[in-house]
Order: C-alpha cells, then structure tokens, then sequence
C-alpha cells in the first residue's frame, strides 16, 4: 500500500491529505499537487525576488526555488551560500523549498515532476528574452507552461547586479534586499554600514 503523507498548502485554512503514487501526488480532493519552479542564480536574493516568490507561492501547493550552478560563471556567492541564503529568507513560507540544480531547466523540472516555470518580468525589455526561453522550454518539453509575474512597481528596476555594483562601493542596500542579506553584503565587500563611524 502506497504511504499517506500530510502537507501544509498555504493560502488555505486546511492541511491536504494525499496518497504517494510514485511520482505524482494526490490531495484529499482528487486533484494532482502542483509543483512550480522559479529558477534564476539569486547573486544575491533581491527583494524583487522575494516578492515573486511569495506571490507564486499562493498560485501552487509546492514552489520550489532552483538555485542555478553555472560552472561558467563566477558568483559572489557561492551556491551554498545562495541555497543557505534563501533557505533563510523563505523560512517563514511553509510550501517553499530551496534547492540547487545545473544543467538544463527542462531536466530538473523532470526530477522534481513539475510542469509548471514560474518567471519574474521587471519591464518590457525582458520579455524579448523570456519569451525566446519560455518557447525553448517548450519545445525540448511540450508539457512545460511557463507562468510571468509582472514585478511590483517598487522593484522594476532591481537586479541582483545593481545590488552588488551598489554594495561594492559601499551604499546602503539594505531597501534592496532582506536585511540578512544586506549583512552578508557587508561581510563580503568588507565595509561598515556608516564608514563615518
């Protein structure tokens, strides 16, 4: 006999019962969990990205936020670091799971028995790119369906390397990414928050 697990959905007032079957999921009401990814490389994790993330987490019983290995970069963070850093930050969001990945998106969707991308869009110039991604997406997996949140108005115009172009030189960052965040910044670029003191 498959086993019954118990998990918390947020954005409900109930705990969905289901049965293991194998790969998918069945909830108390009959309907396959559905499972999103938000992939991106969070170098660092911006408040941009937390708010798409808390957003897309009503949208879907499980979020999970794949942190990308690029070996063909050079992070500020580690992806250690990134996964730990949004372990931290997303916490307090019950349906939210960290976890890295490399290789193709398409792949690791696979794995995590997913169809569903969820992406973040700060302003029409991303869209051009996205677009090309989502269609390439689809076309190595035809199952895939790519979802795009339009970023809030406060952080259109936000990135991870605005953050650290900004905390490189010293600026305060602290009203572009979580406070925890801001502190690892800090420690990375070696400087105090007032360089007066």
């Amino acid at each position: 006999m498959n086993p019954v697990f118990l998990e918390s959905t947020i954005g409900t007032s109930y705990d969905s019962i289901g049965i293991d079957l194998g790969k998918d999921k069945i909830n108390i009401r009959g309907v396959k969990m559905r499972t999103a990814v938000y992939p991106g490389s969070f170098d660092p994790v911006t408040l941009g990205h937390i708010n798409i993330i808390k957003r897309s987490s009503k949208m879907v019983d499980k979020l999970i936020v794949g942190v990308l290995n690029n070996s063909n970069k050079s992070p500020l963070f580690s992806v250690e670091e990134r996964v730990n850093m949004l372990k931290e930050v997303c916490k307090d969001i019950e349906n939210v799971e960290i976890e890295a990945f490399e290789g193709l998106l398409v792949e690791f969707l696979k794995e995590k028995n997913s169809n569903i991308i969820i992406r973040g869009l700060r302003a029409i110039s991303d869209f051009e790119y996205e677009l090309q991604i989502a269609q390439t997406n689809s076309s190595l997996d035809p199952t895939i369906d790519t979802i795009f949140l339009v970023t809030d108005v406060e952080y259109s115009y936000l990135s991870s390397s605005i953050v650290k172009e900004v905390a490189q030189y010293g600026g305060n960052v602290d009203q572009l990414v979580p406070r925890y965040i801001s502190g690892l910044l800090k420690e990375k670029y070696n400087y105090k928050e007032d360089k007066n003191e």
